[in-house]
């Protein structure tokens, strides 16, 4: 567990505490995931029927690590837009790619 209170608390008396199986210490922080509204959030999800994202098997946010993980996140998709990291480096191409947007004539 993490001792800076800032970055990590558990809210133990939460109706819904433990929210997620098999992890020993959950980090309450993100109980609901700054990155949730983004498609391309890099974490565990399915959609319902109704295409409403379920987290519910995402641990990223709770566990040691994940406040830190997510906080680079939100900074990179701040200074470069709304693509995620690993959008930005699919989209990223190689040094002498002919096929890239950037050596296509008009």
């Amino acid at each position: 567990m993490q001792k800076e209170s800032y970055r990590w608390f558990s809210n133990r008396k939460c109706r819904y505490y433990p929210c997620h199986k098999g992890i020993e210490e959950i980090n309450c922080l993100f109980c609901f995931c700054p990155l949730y509204w983004f498609p391309d959030c890099g974490g565990s999800y399915t959609l319902t029927e109704d295409g409403v994202k379920d987290c519910s098997p995402c641990i990223k946010p709770h566990v040691p690590g994940g406040y830190d993980e997510i906080l680079e996140e939100i900074s990179a998709r701040i200074k470069n837009g709304s693509a995620s990291k690993a959008s930005r480096q699919k989209q990223e191409p190689e040094a002498g790619d002919e096929d890239s947007p950037s050596h296509m004539e008009d």
